[in-house]
């Protein structure tokens, strides 16, 4: 049988392990029911199983029955600080956490993938690392289960390294999408605090008011963005919290802001980064005003080598058909932790559509919204996808 066949035959246990998964869901770096679960799902494969120091990971290395280089396959764990309101019968049972990313699927996958291979150990050319990962969301994961040793767990260091993320509304049902170069945006934080000194509303030339000067900082940053940057090499900086004062007639004596920094490049995200400091600097100084800025880096650029890109569309249509891979026209906006990963090996990320079929892919709820579905049906073809990409990059 296929792998795509023998995928089929562990639908039913596929669909049992991401409905536990889902239904008890944790968040951070500290998931140890998911990683239980993990575990017996993967008991009595021949795998060298070995779980992380400081975070609930799991690493299973499977060593093939010839010589020959390791492959990564990568699987997301954690869930996210959301109150699911979805309504099916195997929802969250945690208050205000839910698997609203589809990391469930992508564990269940990563799992299937380790049966399908397993099975066919004996024809494997190498080694492959099933690396089970938590804190995606914010947490740097990825970059924790570096500095604990995966990319070196096998003995020798990958020389391809893939990850599938599902999205609940922007592909079809079963179409898998990926692009060459970057496929994800880097995230950062600029972090703002303007000083002044209190006093009355009523007499704001009595005091130093940082409000004004704050505003302006906004409005600078995102004429800073459209006249300093090349709209085909794009950055986004966005203002999600901005916090001043208590009431009406006081003025505050700080004034303080966050915004998300998104770029695409490593270019960008230097100028960026240098830039965005400045302006909000600048205009502080110009006030009079005392000011702290630091701009927190998070995740890098997530970039895909080319030919790692074109051999998993390869993949994907051999094994699913031409008509359920198509290239991104662009890079996804989000951020991933696997960034870390394709800083160090050469692969490729791509995406899986996982929403319900035949749904209004404008209007459905998208990826970390409580309403977010995504469909079980999707699971083997996942699992086959990962367990083709290492036999056959073994192979090569």
């Amino acid at each position: 049988m296929s792998v795509r066949d023998d995928s089929r035959s562990l639908h039913g246990d596929l669909v049992q392990l991401r409905r536990d998964l889902h239904a008890e869901p944790e968040i951070g770096l500290d998931l140890p029911r998911t990683q239980e679960k993990v575990l017996a799902a993967l008991d009595g494969l021949p795998l060298e199983i070995t779980t992380g120091d400081r975070l609930s990971s799991v690493t299973g290395v499977l060593r093939g029955g010839r010589p020959g280089p390791t492959v990564l396959l990568r699987g997301d764990m954690d869930a996210l600080p959301v109150t699911e309101r979805t309504g099916v019968d195997y929802s969250s049972r945690a208050d205000g956490r839910m698997h609203a990313c589809g990391h469930d699927l992508h564990t269940a996958m990563l799992v299937g993938a380790g049966h399908l291979l397993s099975a066919r150990k004996d024809e494997l050319a190498g080694d492959v690392v099933l690396m089970f990962q938590p804190g995606e969301e914010g947490f740097d994961g990825a970059g924790h289960m570096i500095a604990e040793g995966v990319l070196d767990a096998a003995g020798s260091r990958p020389v391809a390294a893939y990850a599938l993320h599902v999205s609940s509304a922007m592909f079809g049902n079963g179409m898998f999408t990926t692009r060459r170069g970057p496929v994800m945006a880097a995230s950062n934080v600029l972090q703002v605090a303007v000083r002044g000194a209190g006093g009355h509303g009523s007499a704001p030339f009595k005091a130093k008011d940082p409000i004004p000067a704050a505003c302006e900082m906004v409005n600078a940053l995102q004429t800073f963005i459209t006249r300093s940057f090349d709209p085909f090499d794009p950055v986004v900086i966005t203002v999600g919290s901005f916090h001043a004062g208590t009431t009406s007639n006081v003025i505050p004596d700080e004034a303080r802001f966050d915004a998300t920094v998104r770029s695409f490049s490593r270019a960008a995200h230097a100028r960026v980064k240098d830039g965005a400091v400045r302006v909000c600097r600048g205009i502080a100084e110009a006030h009079g005003l005392d000011i702290d800025v630091e701009f927190v880096e998070q995740y890098p650029v997530t970039v895909n080598d080319d030919t790692e890109a074109e051999f998993l569309a390869d993949v994907v249509r051999e094994v699913h058909g031409e008509e359920r891979f198509t290239w991104g026209p662009q890079p996804v906006t989000g951020s991933e932790d696997f960034s870390r990963v394709l800083e160090e090996v050469p692969g490729a990320f791509a995406f899986l559509g996982a929403g319900p079929p035949g749904q209004d892919l404008e209007n459905a709820p998208y990826n970390h919204s409580p309403l977010a579905l995504f469909d079980d049906g999707v699971l083997g073809d996942g699992a086959a996808l990962y367990a083709e990409l290492a036999l056959r990059r073994l192979a090569v």
